[in-house]
């Protein structure tokens, strides 16, 4: 695929613009076989701001580079506040920021990316920002929309949105037991019984083992707040 898209970029573009468009991905991808620990002792790179006017219309494949750059450091934190959360505007957050201005419709940097900034770094303003471009760019998609109730209500306290993201996702095709819980949120069993059907449905759908673990540790630590 590298090579037919190479071959489209030297008939229609430049040699200057290839050395511009290709210099940026090389960078993001040069730290992909480095060790974990020479990786998290150094800041990774994110693009600049205003991306989608450095690519000279090759929005997707350059969205398509930038995610699979994410996939290698999706547990990234590079200004831990400390253990267990990451400051704003972290580099993940950075990335698929860019990745969502360059590609606004690509699904799954929503609902991977958000839940990895709301489960694995805990970059809880990012997770915000990113579910919410997510679930305006998205609409119909009620998976996004159920994993951001989730972000909502436990990491952002705010249970009349993720009530109402609940009550979204329902009348879009989720389960009916949604809006039962959409209910319930305004009691403390809500936002522990929200926390493991997410868990449940992570879980189904073959979820990425550290997501599954980092979630499954928030849920014994809020059980044992309430013991």
């Amino acid at each position: 695929m590298t090579g037919g898209l190479t071959k489209i970029l030297l008939v229609k573009k430049g040699p200057g613009i290839l050395l511009g468009l290709f210099a940026l991905v090389l960078v993001l991808q040069s730290q992909l076989h480095l060790p974990s620990s020479v990786r998290q002792s150094r800041e990774l790179i994110a693009p600049p701001e205003m991306m989608e006017h450095f690519v000279f219309g090759y929005n997707e494949p350059v969205a398509d580079s930038l995610w699979i750059r994410v996939l290698q450091d999706f547990d990234y934190c590079d200004k831990p506040l400390n253990k267990n959360y990451c400051q704003s505007n972290s580099w993940l957050f950075r990335m698929l920021d860019s990745i969502t201005e360059l590609s606004p419709y690509f699904r799954i940097p929503y609902a991977a990316g958000g839940l990895a900034l709301s489960v694995l770094i805990t970059d809880v303003d990012g997770a915000a920002k990113i579910f919410d471009k997510g679930v305006r760019n998205l609409p119909n998609d009620w998976t996004i929309k159920y994993r951001a109730a989730y972000h909502y209500l436990y990491e952002v306290k705010d249970k009349q949105r993720a009530a109402d993201l609940l009550t979204q996702a329902g009348k879009l095709g989720a389960p009916p037991w949604v809006f039962t819980l959409a209910g319930r949120l305004y009691s403390d069993s809500g936002e522990l019984d929200l926390a493991e059907n997410l868990l449940k449905e992570m879980k189904n759908s073959n979820q990425d083992p550290s997501f599954i673990k980092r979630l499954q540790d928030k849920i014994d630590s809020m059980k044992k707040s309430r013991n």
